[in-house]
């Protein structure tokens, strides 16, 4: 290893009708990395949709499981961690998978600033995703490494609390220090505690070099809900987002990937590119203003309909 310091690392990963040969193998490449996790905690929602041979003979894994009506975005990780008294949580979601197997010792490399307290992995395209997909891919997440803090908010905005539990680090004693991800949460829990990271002084590093792959191919009404919640995240907490436009890294996602399409011979897939844009925007912005809207629209309106079961827009003032 080439880190002066031998942490303890528990991994927490939120499962819901998980597949088995793929959860599974992201539980084998987790146990064949340089730095091996002591624990491999998993929140599973749903028992009756678990298959034990997703951890046959893994012996680093334990299972949790919890009902639909107490998965909380926020909450569930939460619980996680409150199973570890490891040095670093490694919070991954069910469909990413290590890429190689320094994964984990190129997440804790950033940790030997003190300041650090967060370090997240790039995230590369799976093999069947679309291009659009793969460029924004490439958007989000370089191939150089960055450290972000109070300091750059003036010039990178929104970007600057940019963070994914896709696959990302966390200093246990900070976490707790800060009393973990604020709950409830409907979406963003990663980049809310990145905010509240930020602003308390600590920083966020971003590891190029820790990759998983992890993409998506949404369609654009999946896109509009997404971005519904996404925006009914930032609604809520102003304190981290008043006055930061989330919309200004969203036209230069948009513009260059136009620009990607065109230059590569595929410009018939711009109108895809436009539709698929305006329901995010349209989603985030209406997500923005969730609490005028009746709680029907809502409904229609959100990926996570089960959050609303238990929160109320009323309450959420």
């Amino acid at each position: 290893m080439s880190i002066n310091f031998q942490p303890k690392v528990d991994v927490v990963i939120p499962t819901y009708h998980p597949d088995t040969a793929e959860v599974r193998k992201l539980l084998v490449r987790l146990t064949e990395q340089t730095v091996k996790p002591a624990h491999l905690l998993i929140i599973n929602t749903e028992e009756s949709f678990w298959n034990p041979e997703i951890t046959r003979g893994i012996e680093a894994a334990e299972v949790f499981h919890i009902s639909k009506v107490h998965f909380d975005h926020a909450g569930t990780r939460n619980m996680g961690a409150g199973f570890s008294n490891a040095d670093y949580i490694l919070y991954m979601t069910q469909d990413a998978v290590p890429a190689d197997k320094k994964l984990i010792e190129n997440l804790l490399l950033p940790f030997r600033k003190p300041d650090v307290k967060i370090s997240y992995a790039r995230q590369l395209p799976k093999p069947d995703s679309g291009i659009i997909e793969r460029f924004t891919r490439s958007f989000n997440y370089p191939d150089r490494n960055h450290v972000r803090r109070k300091a750059d908010v003036p010039r990178f905005g929104i970007k600057t609390y940019f963070c994914s539990n896709v696959c990302a680090m966390y200093d246990r004693e900070y976490l707790q220090e800060m009393n973990g991800f604020d709950e409830p949460c409907i979406f963003n829990e990663d980049m809310v505690f990145a905010g509240r990271t930020i602003r308390d002084g600590g920083e966020v590093a971003y590891a190029a070099g820790a990759r998983v792959l992890h993409s998506h191919n949404y369609t654009a009404v999946q896109q509009f809900r997404r971005n519904f919640d996404n925006g009914v995240s930032q609604a809520m907490h102003p304190e981290i987002f008043r006055g930061i436009k989330s919309e200004n890294e969203g036209r230069k996602l948009v513009g260059g990937t136009a620009r990607y399409l065109m230059s590569s011979g595929r410009a018939y897939l711009i109108p895809k590119l436009i539709i698929q844009s305006a329901a995010k925007l349209i989603g985030f912005r209406l997500g923005r203003m969730y609490r005028v809207l009746p709680e029907s629209v809502i409904l229609s309106c959100t990926s996570n309909r089960s959050f609303w079961s238990y929160v109320s827009p009323d309450d959420m003032d």
